[in-house]
């Protein structure tokens, strides 16, 4: 049985992990449809910024969104005295580093499906008159449907673990921005907090393995679905 402490901090990964999911999951589908394409002009720029968070360490990338969405940052200090909305220091925060950091995972796995979709079918189409929103709504993306369910899935799981990005930019706030890994690294730097530590390893291992074995069930479905 898990203790009221770690509910808590389990429902903080978990809410921070799916807000970053359903955030940057438009964009992601937006990157992934723009590179999925023939070659654009500026479309190395495009597939670099959508990867860049895979090569930066993540304690970079939450210094990055620090300089830029801190309270003295010249976006953050606009949504604060514009819309009294800070970002630093706090749970939504927490799920934009975590959303940054899991981005190139969505992007990736939906890029993929959109690349496997048969051309032709775009061509035919377009010579029905079929405009670009057209095939794009009501062919490629449901085509493409179990790459995007598979990328947010595998995206989520890989939030639950995000550290070096959500500690720099949202700190290690108990009961709003203290996620499991943070929680972890919390435990080990007290005596004997060997036993909490381990305890809450073993609750993000198993979040983390059914998050991967839930993406794949749901990419398994989703293609039976569309075979049928």
């Amino acid at each position: 049985m898990l203790t009221a402490e770690e509910m808590q901090i389990l429902a903080t990964s978990l809410g921070v992990a799916g807000r970053a999911v359903l955030f940057s999951l438009p964009v992601a589908i937006a990157f992934a449809w723009a590179l999925s394409r023939p070659k654009f002009p500026g479309k190395w720029i495009v597939d670099a910024v959508a990867h860049l968070p895979l090569v930066l360490p993540p304690v970079l990338v939450g210094y990055f969104l620090l300089l830029l969405f801190g309270v003295r940052g010249p976006v953050g200090s606009w949504l604060r005295d514009a819309f009294g909305i800070q970002l630093a220091f706090t749970a939504e925060g927490a799920a934009l580093a975590t959303a940054v950091m899991a981005f190139p995972l969505m992007v990736r796995a939906i890029r993929l499906s959109f690349e496997a979709t048969d051309r032709g079918l775009f061509e035919a189409a377009a010579v029905l008159r079929a405009g670009p929103w057209d095939r794009f709504w009501s062919m490629a993306l449901p085509l493409a449907w179990p790459g995007v369910l598979a990328g947010a899935v595998t995206a989520f799981a890989a939030g639950l673990g995000e550290f070096g990005a959500v500690i720099t930019f949202a700190s290690n706030v108990e009961g709003q921005t203290q996620t499991l890994p943070l929680a972890i690294y919390s435990a080990l730097q007290v005596p004997n907090g060997e036993e909490t530590a381990l305890r809450l390893a073993a609750i993000s291992m198993t979040a983390a393995v059914t998050g991967l074995v839930l993406a794949e069930l749901l990419q398994h479905w989703a293609r039976r679905r569309l075979e049928a």
